[in-house]
């Protein structure tokens, strides 16, 4: 059994090959290591197609084997392995040294993909000759560890590898010197050659036969490069993979040999699989053209319906003045409602009987407005203008159009009238009066945030839409009790538009507006309600110096009279809440400051409060989320001044009471506050 065992491993075992001859063996370039000592170096050139020609192309790549045999182990299974990246960059550096190559990353990617070759051909010839029998069959021992889908690939390639139908036979020239031979011998000014030219010279052995088979594909090549182009060359198969009909493989071309790529051959990449990005891109346009061709449409659509309308509306000229709207001419602001409702411009409307448009009779439902200002450059005139053929809104200004009446709204009928109505009636109480007498309701009892939607537009025309401008705003002495200018930043006006937090700028803002539109005139009220400043005394300050602070309010509370209250919106590091104080009448900073205020305006108190201070917590309409704390503090102070008293019931004001403000009742207070920059004028373009 023993002598079974024993004659079974020698028949296994691997010829003895040390006294056979070998013609060429593994090769270390001494040459190359005693020149590079004394500082010589090799030049090499490149053809159009960037591969590797010359007299030292072929000991470049000797070198280059010689690298990789001492650089990278043999364990190594795969080129493309990370762990290699700093052996290839150490043959990299070798081949610089005794090479000149310039250190670009087209000329490093070439080497690198030839030493990959270098590695594959080691092992291939380590295999040979250490792991297969005389047969050249691999070992048992081999065979039993090798994966299934190792084995399938690799019968494949062995079969294919055994017999080529086209067999490559000029040694180690490579297509690029053979390429490069030719050019030579023909003595042309060509600076390459068509890839199936390369490949019939390829095929063409010693004896300088070209066989029928190969001629055959050479002639069917000549023929298919005359009817297809360049183009289609490189979009689908080469002419040459077209002949052989073959299918062609990505990073290569086909009979121009190793280095030469679909981008180096025909100045321009293949055709590849979109990227996400591109994908959206193309998506992104193709949405533009659809939106483009909805607006082409709708527009000859209004020019039918504007048709149509003329002709059913002849009988109606005399019936055109419109009783919502003031009789003659008045200013107004103009609105489009597609694709977004938004205001667009400014001109006046010509509410007038019998009133016609470039004698024409007005379509139903329509006035006659004259444009003065354009908001929105981009705007469609909701009705084209058939007679001069205009579209655009840009291009109506000094003209008249006619607009939808549901879209135009008169400056008078905004908020402005409604505050000056309830700033008469300050001193009346009025049972029911539940919400704010503003009128920034449409017509039809939607909300709309017109002014919201107005400003909007304006900062995005305006320098304020680029990051970091700001606008200021003088605050007057008789508001905090000192001059100060507020700065007002994009952030800012973002934080209304989207309903988020809000900073102490837009705070002090409202209580401008408050103070303009409510008690500037009015003395009742200017002397019943006073104002502290959120910015010299709030929790920070208070922690750092609150000497400073103390002193602010004890000097603010100097300047009021008799029956004073001060409104104090207080943020308390992430919550702004609103103090409201009468010093005179009943947290260790704000006692002591009016402690010291009672004693300096020797103030009579009754002794058991004397020494306390009673702080009362009305019961107001609460917030529902951590947001809303800052529109809250503005709506009390416009109800509490709304009022007009001093004295805050417990329960809050029944005009006013409620569980919680809803979210229209906090967008009025933002219109307001958005009318009131566009008024002033903060924000133009």
């Amino acid at each position: 059994m023993a002598s079974d065992q024993e004659n079974s491993q020698d028949a296994n075992a691997p010829d003895d090959t040390s006294e056979k001859e070998i013609t060429r063996g593994i090769t270390i370039m001494k040459s190359i290591i005693r020149d590079r000592d004394k500082a010589v170096t090799y030049n090499v050139n490149w053809n159009a197609d960037n591969q590797l020609i010359g007299s030292n192309a072929a000991k470049l790549a000797s070198y280059i084997g010689t690298l990789v045999r001492m650089h990278i182990p043999i364990t190594a299974t795969r080129w493309s392995n990370k762990e290699l990246g700093s052996a290839k960059d150490k043959i990299w550096t070798e081949i610089l040294r005794s090479f000149n190559i310039e250190d670009t990353t087209i000329r490093k990617k070439y080497i690198l993909q030839l030493a990959g070759k270098r590695h594959r051909g080691w092992r291939t010839f380590l295999t040979n000759k250490y792991l297969k029998d005389k047969e050249k069959i691999l070992l048992n021992m081999i065979r039993n560890i090798q994966d299934e889908n190792f084995k399938k690939v690799s019968a494949t390639n062995r079969e294919r590898a055994s017999n080529p139908t086209y067999a490559y036979k000029k040694g180690r020239l490579g297509y690029a010197r053979l390429e490069e031979k030719i050019l030579d011998e023909t003595k042309s000014d060509a600076t390459s050659l068509p890839p199936h030219v390369l490949w019939k010279e390829a095929c063409v052995g010693k004896d300088g036969t070209v066989r029928d088979d190969v001629q055959h594909i050479y002639d069917e090549c000549e023929t298919l490069s005359q009817s297809i182009s360049t183009a289609e060359d490189q979009e689908n198969r080469s002419v040459l993979s077209r002949a052989l009909n073959v299918p062609e493989y990505p990073g290569r071309v086909r009979g121009k040999g190793h280095g030469c790529t679909p981008t180096s051959l025909y100045k321009n990449p293949r055709r590849r699989n979109p990227s996400n990005q591109e994908v959206m891109e193309t998506l992104q346009a193709l949405q533009a053209q659809v939106l483009q061709l909805q607006k082409d449409n709708e527009r000859y659509r209004c020019m039918e319906k504007c048709s149509s309308q003329l002709k059913e509306t002849s009988e109606k000229a005399s019936i055109n003045c419109q009783n919502k709207f003031p009789e003659g001419i008045s200013s107004c602001q103009l609105y489009l409602s597609s694709p977004t409702y938004r205001l667009v411009g400014k001109g006046k409307v010509h509410n007038t009987s019998g009133d016609l448009l470039h004698h024409r009779p007005l379509p139903d439902g329509h006035l006659k407005v004259s444009v003065d200002v354009v908001l929105d450059k981009d705007a469609l005139l909701p009705i084209p203008d058939i007679v001069s053929e205009t579209t655009l809104l840009r291009d109506a200004i000094g003209s008249f159009v006619a607009w939808p009446l549901d879209l135009i709204f008169i400056d008078d009928e905004v908020f402005a009238q409604g505050s000056q109505q309830l700033s008469q009636k300050i001193g009346s109480r009025q049972k029911n009066k539940r919400d704010l007498p503003v009128t920034s309701l449409p017509k039809k009892g939607a909300f709309v945030p017109r002014y919201q939607i107005s400003l909007e537009t304006l900062v995005d025309s305006s320098d304020m839409a680029t990051a970091g401008a700001i606008r200021l705003l003088d605050m007057e002495e008789d508001i905090f009790g000192y001059s100060c200018t507020e700065t007002i930043g994009k952030e800012d006006l973002e934080h209304i538009f989207r309903h988020q937090e809000l900073g102490v700028g837009v705070i002090h803002t409202y209580i401008r507006f408050l103070y303009d539109n409510f008690m500037r005139g009015n003395d009742q009220l200017s002397n019943r309600f006073r104002f502290v400043s959120s910015s010299l005394v709030n929790k920070a300050l208070i922690c750092r110096e609150p000497d400073s602070c103390r002193e602010y309010l004890v000097k603010r509370f100097m300047a009021s009279s008799t029956n004073n209250l001060y409104l104090w919106p207080y943020n308390s590091g992430c919550h702004w809440l609103l103090l409201a104080i009468d010093p005179l009448k009943e947290v260790q900073l704000v006692d002591t400051s009016i402690k010291v205020f009672r004693s300096q305006r020797q103030a009579r108190v009754p002794r058991t409060k004397s020494s306390n201070i009673t702080w009362i917590k009305v019961q107001c309409p609460l917030q529902r989320n951590g947001i809303d704390c800052g529109y809250f503090v503005m709506r009390f102070m416009r109800e509490i001044i709304n009022m007009n008293q001093i004295e805050i019931p417990i329960t809050y004001f029944d005009e006013y009471k409620c569980a919680h403000y809803t979210r229209l009742q906090l967008e009025q207070i933002k219109e307001e506050l958005c009318q009131y920059f566009i008024e002033k004028r903060l924000i133009s373009i």
